[in-house]
Parts: C-alpha cells; structure tokens; sequence
C-alpha cells in the first residue's frame, strides 16, 4: 500500500533538488556573466534561490573545509548537497516500500 506522506516528501525532496540545480546553474551563469546579476528579475530569483538553498549548504561548507581544506575557490557543497538528497529519497522509499 502506498503512502501519501512518503509520497508527499519524496516529491519536495526532489523539488529541493531542482532547487539546487537551479541555483548551481544560475550562480555559474552570473559568475561567467552570461547572465547581469544586476538586473532585478535575476537578482529577485537569485534571492528566493539563496534564501532556499543557502541554509543547506552552509554546513556541507563548514565541514568540508574541516575535512578537506581550501579547495581554491570550487565549491563541491551542492555536490555534497545532492548526493545526500538523493541518498534520502532513495532510503525512503527503501524503508517504506521495500523496493
């Protein structure tokens, strides 16, 4: 029998995912200046996208950089991010479906 509540977090874990891609993407793209970061649209999404995602990440940063250190500038946290992410959506529906 499938659970709605399962269910239910499993697709906000993967909106959260395409979250995160989407402000890995955004933020390559403004720091390439493919896209201006001034201009208000992008600046608005950049802000929802940061107030999102920020939270999560800051401590992959911390431990990472106890972990391994200064990396010279590349941030592998949404990495970290996303792997995590998926790991507990793939464990979620493990423990409640047996799959």
């Amino acid at each position: 029998m499938l659970n709605p509540f399962v269910n239910l977090l499993a697709e906000a874990i993967h909106l959260y995912i395409w979250c995160v891609i989407a402000w890995a993407v955004m933020a390559t793209l403004i720091s390439f200046k493919v896209i201006n970061g001034y201009q208000p649209v992008v600046q608005k999404i950049m802000y929802a996208l940061n107030r999102l995602v920020d939270p999560a990440l800051r401590p992959i940063r911390k431990f990472l950089y106890k972990i391994v250190g200064d990396l010279g500038g590349v941030d592998i946290s949404p990495i970290v991010l996303l792997l995590l992410l998926n790991f507990i959506s793939s464990a979620l529906y493990t423990y409640f479906y047996n799959l």
